[in-house]
């Protein structure tokens, strides 16, 4: 057995690396760079955006694994927001391969890596970035710094951190940050998220256990619908510490479910964070497409934001999603409020005020239960008002 308890701070958990941010121009205020170092190389495992036009950042990091046999060790990465560095072609990948050149000049780099985050479009400012990379304090272990850095649309940092007891009396630890708050939509999330822990884990197990975690958290939330070039999650380890395979599973699920609803809290134009659990569906698969059809759906959001109880929006979206369902059978309820069924086709008063109570919340649950099988999905999602929704067209990353 073990015991996941919470941390204060964030990064700072973890033994065996360095981290920190500082202002290299991109804005006007507040940090825009930041770094992830270790004195050893130390073991990586990353999964991306499902884009088809993944950022140049992305194919530089997947060219170093080619060229590694699908496995490498780095000790740095680099992160820069305000310019997401996508659709630039091979100039893009170059103009990375050159700031790590003039970085090496001052801090010795094994597979450096980079991610980025901001506008599309445009090439990076390269000597920006060099220039202030050579005024980072590379000793520093500052979680502030770098997750501030990587903000963009953010209105908060977003970073936990976790100590797991094993009944042995060991202990290892797991801390992340990540940033996010438009383009967000189950395909990751659009984001960037760095984790770190010392668990000692093998390379096989953490590809693994971070694609499940990931399938259980960012690919469950929506903001807006739209799915970024440059979404990134990267699982790096020390290994200074014990490991317990059950253990790190729970604690990197928590941690990225964490991360993940704190993306929907903080989404742009989003004021509530919503629940859809879909249940009583004909299998897994079925639940899902209709969970995530709720959460992407622009007509439940401006529901939600409007705070209308009227169940028509839910029913409909269900309905057009392609899955086996029957009016019949459907129950949906706002919490433990009932707004349908087939005996309650209508919403009296008394239902009406319950659920519109519910609606009020900053956070609550919209269930469906199909009564068909025993398929079940949860997706979270937000409120958006209709003119985010109809204006809201400037791509960012």
């Amino acid at each position: 057995m073990y015991k996941i308890a919470p941390l204060q701070n964030g990064l700072e958990n973890i033994d065996g690396f360095y981290f920190g941010g500082l202002n290299s121009g991109f804005k006007k205020v507040g940090n825009d760079l930041g770094f992830i170092r270790a004195d050893e190389p130390f073991a990586i495992s990353a999964i991306f955006t499902s884009n088809k036009f993944a950022a140049a950042p992305i194919a530089h990091f997947r060219r170093i694994l080619e060229k590694n046999g699908g496995e490498f060790r780095t000790n740095f990465i680099l992160i820069n927001s305000k310019n997401a560095n996508a659709m630039t072609g091979e100039a893009g990948i170059g103009d990375i391969d050159e700031i790590f050149s003039e970085i090496s000049k001052f801090t010795p780099l094994v597979n450096p890596v980079m991610s980025s985050t901001g506008v599309i479009g445009y090439r990076l400012k390269k000597e920006k970035i060099i220039a202030a990379a050579k005024n980072f304090d590379l000793m520093a272990r500052d979680s502030e710094a770098i997750a501030t850095a990587i903000m963009t649309t953010d209105t908060l940092k977003k970073e936990f951190a976790y100590e797991v007891s094993l009944d042995s009396g060991e202990k290892f630890h797991i801390a992340g940050i990540c940033k996010g708050a438009g383009m967000i939509n189950p395909a990751l999330a659009t984001m960037l998220c760095y984790i770190l822990t010392d668990a000692k884990i093998p390379h096989s197990d953490m590809g693994e256990l971070l694609s499940e975690a990931v399938e259980d958290s960012f690919n469950r939330v929506s903001v807006d619908g739209d799915t970024s070039t440059n979404d990134t999650v990267m699982l790096a380890t020390s290994a200074r510490a014990s490991y317990d395979k059950e253990a790190f599973r729970a604690a990197l699920k928590k941690l990225t479910l964490d991360l993940a609803l704190m993306l929907v809290r903080d989404g742009e134009g989003a004021n509530k964070l919503v629940k859809f659990r879909v249940f009583g569906a004909k299998n897994d698969n079925e639940a899902k497409k209709a969970a995530k059809a709720l959460s992407n759906s622009p007509l439940v959001k401006t529901a939600i934001y409007g705070e209308d109880p009227n169940w028509g929006r839910i029913a409909s979206t269900i309905g057009a999603c392609g899955i086996e369902c029957d009016a019949e059978k459907l129950v949906i309820k706002y919490d433990d409020a009932l707004v349908y069924d087939s005996a309650h086709r209508e919403l009296d008063e008394e239902r009406e005020r319950l659920a519109h109570e519910v609606m009020q919340k900053a956070e609550f649950e919209i269930s469906c239960d199909l009564g068909l099988g025993a398929g079940e999905f949860s997706a979270y999602g937000c409120d958006l008002s209709y003119e985010y929704v109809k204006i809201n067209a400037d791509y960012r990353s």
